[in-house]
């Protein structure tokens, strides 16, 4: 059999070579043996027997080399010529969901001039709709979660806005109503919220620490960066109201961990000082990163040079984060944590995210969409939760996102863990949600590298902390 390198990209952790293998997604660890292999084929194609007797002839175990090739066949780093000739998977016909955004409320007390769904890329056509859901709706929402998840163990809801706690007692009453509906059927159900956290009240944290309902702040860093654009209707800034409720909810909140989600934006691009006032003085057990998504034109957003000085701290962090896994410590960098849970599942995806398949979102009318980004848009409504999905634009909306679809993809050794990058980001910038996310390719190839780094040393120094990703993927 005629052979040929097949696609990877080759990193260096701890001292020792590893191939990530394109598309499967996996890691190989290359002993002394297979990466002399793997010099052989980068000179020239060989037969498996001729690879076989060089290897041999340079003082190899002739079984030790057999086995060496069989397993770099097995493992796809070697092909056969021509490659292997696999038929690209279709977006499955039908796809059991497990998470439903519930959008409580399309209103909000902040005017962040960066948001996605009233700022001035949006998407949303809220028009002449509920601004509040009401509980018939959720109720409906809720009752398709559990008709569109049938052979599911779990499922999650994510209230969502607006700004979430505009809408509380509705979150309740939909907690009770699934919660009910679940034990019927045998399937246990969580729950979570993204809040701006200015309406932060004693009951409310006690609530949601009762019900073990995780919950994401969004905001921005220390004061002067955060009140850049978190602010209020009038101007005033944000920071003042909500650090004090904050530290209650991280006081009070013992069931599941508090995260931070940052912006970041052209005025707000430290991130070192970002994650040690969130981590370290207000006492976030996460903190996460995302550059803006906005037309390029926008004051706000962030130019090449600043992606460049973004990646050049989270490569800082990340090397703290493998200092502290080393120590078998959390650190709490998670845009890390997310990238090596992927990694570590050895994921290789077909399309960017869950939007579509396993996670879909519904607005305050009942409208569902492809997630919540998406949510209030007439173009991309995808039916409605009192007459199901459409499954024609579910369908459509899939194909358009597959990476098969995406030419500038195929010759990408990171598109396992990206598959062309966010729906709502390439509709923002290229008016198409199938297209690829060209404007952050070297950006995301460098991240993934560096993470794949970090998980080579993770692997080689203390492979028991991946056991966390297993824990991360169960939950």
């Amino acid at each position: 059999m005629q052979l040929q390198l097949a696609e990877f990209h080759h990193f260096e952790a701890a001292g020792q070579p590893f191939l990530y293998l394109v598309p499967s997604g996996g890691i190989f660890a290359l002993d002394s043996l297979s990466r002399q292999a793997i010099e052989l084929m980068r000179q020239q194609p060989y037969e498996a027997r001729e690879l076989h007797s060089v290897l041999v002839a340079q003082g190899a175990d002739s079984d030790a080399a057999r086995e060496c090739i069989e397993e770099l066949v097995a493992a796809r780093a070697l092909a056969p010529e021509g490659g292997w000739k696999d038929a690209p998977d279709e977006a499955p016909a039908k796809f059991p969901l497990q998470t439903l955004v519930i959008n409580l409320t399309n209103q909000c007390n902040l005017s962040c001039q960066y948001c996605y769904e009233f700022g001035e890329d949006k998407v949303a056509t809220p028009e002449g709709k509920p601004k509040f859901m009401e509980f018939e709706t959720a109720k409906q929402s809720v009752d398709f979660l559990f008709a569109e998840s049938a052979g599911r163990k779990s499922v999650h809801i994510t209230f969502f806005g607006g700004e979430t706690l505009m809408n509380f007692p509705l979150l309740k009453q939909v907690v009770d109503y699934s919660r009910e509906q679940a034990a019927q059927r045998g399937v246990s159900i969580d729950y979570s919220l993204t809040t701006n956290a200015t309406l932060l009240r004693p009951e409310i944290i006690e609530y949601l620490t009762a019900n073990a309902i995780g919950v994401t702040v969004s905001m921005d860093g220390p004061k002067e960066m955060n009140d850049q654009l978190r602010v209020f209707a009038n101007g005033k800034g944000s920071y003042d109201v909500i650090v004090p409720k904050v530290r209650e909810l991280l006081k009070q909140h013992n069931t599941r961990p508090i995260a931070a989600r940052v912006t970041l934006t052209s005025g707000v691009t430290d991130v070192i000082r970002i994650f040690r006032h969130l981590k370290e003085e207000i006492g976030f057990h996460e903190v996460g990163f995302a550059p803006v998504t906005t037309s390029p034109n926008r004051l706000y957003a962030i130019n090449e040079k600043g992606l460049d000085d973004v990646l050049a701290q989270f490569e800082q962090l990340a090397y703290e984060y493998r200092d502290y896994a080393l120590r078998n410590e959390l650190h709490g960098f998670s845009n890390v944590s997310d990238t090596l849970s992927e990694l570590h599942q050895g994921i290789s995806k077909s399309h960017p995210c869950g939007a579509g398949l396993g996670l879909l979102g519904v607005g305050p009318s009942g409208d569902i969409s492809p997630c919540h980004r998406f949510v209030d848009s007439d173009t991309h409504a995808l039916g409605h939760v009192s007459s199901g999905i459409d499954t024609a634009k579910q369908q459509e909306f899939l194909t358009k996102g597959h990476i098969h679809a995406k030419y500038d993809c195929h010759t990408c050794w990171a598109r396992p863990v990206c598959a062309g990058g966010c729906y709502h980001e390439a509709f923002v910038r290229y008016g198409d949600t199938g297209h690829a996310n060209l404007h952050y390719c070297d950006w995301i190839r460098g991240w993934t590298d560096l993470c794949l780094r970090i998980y080579g040393e993770i692997a080689t120094h203390n492979p028991g902390f991946l056991n966390h990703f297993e824990q991360r993927k169960a939950a």
